[in-house]
């Protein structure tokens, strides 16, 4: 079994503001920081820093290269199917406001160029029973899922951003559908949280659930069963990337063992340290810093 993280990279132009900009307002930055980002390169980071053997495609400008390279290389994940023949790569302008709260505008760049073509030579080195792992920040992500299913691999989908492109996916291909509070209320057309996973596994019985929902924690659930996690009490300093550290470290936990409640447990754990480090892909723990962390954590409550 192979992974494959297809998706997207940015480059993530950060500002630690007081507060969040309003419509027609300028206001002056306490900081601003370079870094680098993306749905697709957060996870593959984190998948690998959890542990997994990771194969990561996506599309950038060569001379941005060398950034994503050092990262990549330093997690081991492997970067050889990336397309670097494109002008520009993705970017993200993201504010994040003294309570750590973010928003983000996104250009696709070199993420929204990525043809059926490329996709078909990626899939070429995969097939039954691989996993692949997608996001929804690169264009032609439709025909993407089509080929993963037909060709038998088990699809771990992260719906976010939710569009018009996400719903012209073949969904209910997917093994599990791993999205937070907003995108569940999106999907589903629910009124209420606690209305969410059923309503979706009404529209896809045959897919799991994994439903993040900030301070209440994380709901799991299938057509059998149902989990939940609680959240670590931490210092919130930038919660850019705890979603991605989430799905990366879920799914490195899922594909160790099958084991729901554990994979839970590892990627709250995970994603709480990332929410207390400021940075995306630069805040991203390990898994011996997580396994450290779940140990003081065990330490505290006894």
């Amino acid at each position: 079994m192979k992974i494959l993280d297809f998706g997207s990279l940015n480059l993530d132009y950060v500002f630690q503001v007081d507060s969040i900009v309003l419509p027609g307002q300028t206001i002056l930055s306490n900081r601003m920081t370079l870094s680098t980002g993306g749905k697709g390169f957060n996870q593959a980071v984190a998948a690998a820093r959890a542990g997994a053997a990771v194969f990561f495609a996506g599309a950038l400008a060569e001379k941005d290269l060398p950034v994503f390279q050092k990262i990549l290389d330093e997690c081991g994940a492997d970067w050889s199917l990336l397309d670097t023949g494109h002008e520009f790569t993705g970017s993200a302008m993201i504010q994040v406001d003294r309570g750590g709260q973010n928003c983000i505008v996104l250009y696709g760049g070199a993420n929204q160029e990525i043809t059926r073509d490329f996709i078909c030579k990626v899939l070429s080195g995969f097939g039954n029973g691989d996993v692949l792992l997608l996001q929804n920040e690169i264009s032609e992500l439709p025909f993407l899922m089509k080929q993963a299913s037909e060709r038998g691999m088990r699809i771990f989908l992260n719906p976010s951003p939710v569009n018009r492109q996400l719903f012209e996916c073949p969904i209910e291909a997917a093994d599990t559908l791993l999205l937070n509070e907003i995108e569940g209320l999106q999907i589903s057309g629910a009124k209420q949280l606690d209305e969410i996973p059923d309503l979706l596994l009404k529209k896809y019985p045959e897919v799991k659930i994994v439903l993040t929902l900030g301070k209440q924690g994380v709901v799991y659930a299938d057509k059998n069963r149902r989990l939940s996690h609680g959240i670590y009490d931490v210092p919130i300093e930038d919660t850019t990337a705890a979603g991605d550290t989430f799905t990366g470290f879920y799914l490195a936990g899922i594909l160790k063992d099958n084991d729901a409640a554990r994979a839970l447990r590892i990627a709250s754990a995970a994603s709480s340290l990332a929410v207390s480090r400021r940075g995306a892909a630069g805040s991203i723990p390990t898994m011996k810093e997580v396994e450290a962390f779940l140990r003081e954590s065990e330490k505290t409550k006894s």
